[in-house]
């Protein structure tokens, strides 16, 4: 695994961001940004070559190369990313970071800083590169993803995808071809890393997510369910019983309440 040091210590210099499309004039790019890093946060299962490294990218995955470093992409069909290119600050303590890692459970919150700062742009520049700065500390502090914890890659595709799609009808079959392996084996290498069941993990994810809309936001109970992927109501407030331990009014009563006096 490749890895690189930038330093945090200033906002970067944004000069490019956007929400890149590929694969569909060409399914192979090769390209380099002589004075630029490259971010990217991918959509999309490719293959990446970072000088003479080849990796598998896949959604809820991020890449982050130094200027001057050839990168060539083979793409799979039409394929969307979110970049940024940028000039890092020549002050603070140095980072290493891996060229490639997942972002995992925080591939969405790396989204929404990404999309923000792409938004930004046009009328609030320094809105854009807040988000770039902030969005590079979070990928500075991601949790090791190149093997070290022992995770398998498709078990972290996997929960990638859950996160970035929890609003969405999800199966174990849909899952395991979003993580490039067979049902059955994503459904091994699951309840060997996690303990837990694919769907019983699908499960406790969206109903901490459903939780904290209940508690901590007034969206309207039946938004909430759609949010976490649960269109039927009756099913929530049974689901919301048996996770939560009391119905969804009763969960965001309680939070209303506050804490009861000591």
């Amino acid at each position: 695994m490749q890895r690189f040091q930038i330093r945090l210590g200033e906002p970067p210099h944004v000069e490019g961001i956007g929400v890149g499309v590929h694969g569909t004039a060409s399914l192979h790019d090769t390209f380099r940004l002589p004075d630029l890093w490259q971010l990217h946060l991918y959509r999309y299962t490719a293959r990446l070559t970072v000088d003479d490294t080849v990796y598998t990218v896949r959604p809820g995955w991020v890449s982050l190369v130094p200027p001057g470093t050839l990168v060539r992409y083979h793409y799979r069909g039409r394929s969307e990313h979110l970049y940024a290119h940028l000039r890092a600050a020549r002050t603070g303590e140095p980072h290493t970071l891996p060229a490639v890692q997942d972002a995992g459970t925080r591939t969405a919150a790396l989204s929404d800083q990404l999309l923000r700062a792409i938004g930004a742009r046009p009328r609030t520049p320094a809105r854009t590169v807040a988000e770039v700065w902030s969005a590079l500390w979070s990928i500075a502090h991601l949790p090791a993803q190149d093997g070290a914890d022992g995770g398998h890659p498709a078990v972290a595709a996997a929960v990638a995808h859950i996160e970035a799609h929890l609003a969405e009808p999800l199966t174990v079959p849909g899952l395991a071809r979003a993580a490039d392996v067979s049902h059955n084996h994503l459904t091994r290498l699951f309840r060997a890393e996690t303990g837990d069941t694919v769907i019983a993990y699908l499960r406790r994810r969206r109903m901490e997510r459903a939780g904290h809309l209940l508690r901590d936001t007034t969206l309207p109970i039946a938004s909430v369910a759609a949010s976490v992927g649960i269109g039927d109501l009756q099913a929530f407030n049974k689901i919301c019983r048996r996770e939560l331990g009391a119905s969804p009014r009763a969960v965001r009563a309680a939070a209303r309440r506050g804490p009861a006096p000591g």
